[in-house]
């Protein structure tokens, strides 16, 4: 490719934006990238077997310094499904204590948004469509204004400027957050339209939970991305031996097989190894959806567990954008699920005592 493409802005900006208000509607999730319809019980990738010991926190607690203005050849953006204020000082408060730092914390910029969509209430479809293209609109709607016209999302932008992209979960790729990316719909349940377009839109790494099936019996999904020219990837080695020149990628890891599946951080970490051999610069959304599922039953160990693999997941883009010195790094929500609040609890994190609303 010879055309760059590049975004106007700081050579290397940190910006981490928490939610100051923002509930969540609740909506079911249509899959068919899994072998079944998810429901809101349902359980995306599990990541670690063990609660808080897989967590390390930073050794340097000093900001990520902000660069001269120049040229920014990378974004990554990373989204934690429902994870609001309280859900990050848990976290916080948990893993290393009232006084201690998450990676998150170390961003030099902290900003505050709303999260209403045409309603008081968004859902993570109407959510996911604000940040994947700036404008509100009706909750279960995919990249599309109320009066059903397309919306552009920053990847197809992105694709305009020949630069690859990814999209890197641990729920199904077609689910609201991601599926807002790359489709345009009327509603978050048309599972088998999302799933065509996201694939139609040949996003260069993708990477989830679902089902890829064998090489005699492939899923109805994997078929159809291997027809169209997708490399599969199925489990944690299949992801590690992955090379850029294997692109586009499809990445689906599930549990009940045995298939030991990665990490958000190890996807993190590849999608951003593949993505960066394009010499026009990457677009990368990552998304923590399970904070979101988490805190939809009040699972305040989870939502705390959740939030620390992705405080992992942004660790490694925020890394690699230090060293890279090209890459602007966003770290938000949609929204804030559950009305979480820390109402007790001891400054060691021995006890942390939350209430939901």
């Amino acid at each position: 490719m010879t055309h760059r493409g590049t975004v106007s802005g700081k050579l290397f900006v940190v910006v981490l934006l928490l939610l100051a208000i923002g509930g969540c509607a609740t909506v079911q999730p249509v899959s068919s990238f899994g072998p079944a319809p998810r429901t809101e019980n349902a359980q995306p990738l599990t990541q670690v077997p063990d609660e808080y010991a897989f967590y390390t926190p930073p050794a340097d607690r000093s900001f990520y310094p902000i660069m001269p203005d120049g040229e920014v050849k990378n974004i990554i953006l990373l989204i934690g499904d429902g994870m609001g204020l309280a859900q990050v000082a848990s976290a916080r408060i948990k893993a290393v204590g009232a006084d201690g730092c998450l990676h998150l914390d170390r961003c030099p910029v902290t900003g505050f948004a709303t999260t209403h969509s045409t309603s008081l209430v968004t859902d993570s479809a109407a959510g996911g469509t604000a940040l994947a293209t700036g404008s509100k609109t009706n909750n279960g709607r995919l990249s599309m204004l109320p009066d059903e016209r397309p919306l552009q999302t920053i990847l197809e932008v992105a694709q305009d400027k020949n630069m690859a992209t990814g999209l890197v979960t641990v729920c199904t790729p077609n689910h609201a957050t991601p599926a807002a990316f790359a489709s345009h719909v009327l509603s978050r349940n048309m599972g088998p339209e999302i799933t065509e377009q996201i694939l139609k839109t040949r996003v260069d790494v993708i990477f989830g939970a679902g089902d890829v099936g064998t090489t005699t019996q492939p899923s109805a999904e994997a078929a159809q991305a291997k027809q169209i020219g997708y490399h599969l990837v199925a489990n944690r080695d299949d992801m590690k031996a992955l090379t850029a020149d294997q692109t586009p990628a499809l990445g689906l890891f599930q549990d009940s097989s045995g298939q030991n599946p990665p990490m958000l951080a190890a996807m993190t970490a590849k999608a951003i190894e593949i993505l960066n051999k394009d010499q026009d610069g990457f677009f990368l959304m990552v998304e923590g959806s399970d904070i979101d599922w988490c805190c939809h039953g009040n699972d305040a160990p989870g939502s705390i567990q959740k939030t620390l693999l992705f405080d992992l997941a942004i660790k490694e883009a925020l890394d690699f954008a230090l060293k890279d010195k090209h890459t602007l790094v966003v770290v938000t929500a949609d929204h804030e699920t559950g009305g979480m609040a820390v109402n007790g609890g001891s400054l060691d994190g021995k006890e942390v005592g939350v209430a939901w609303t």
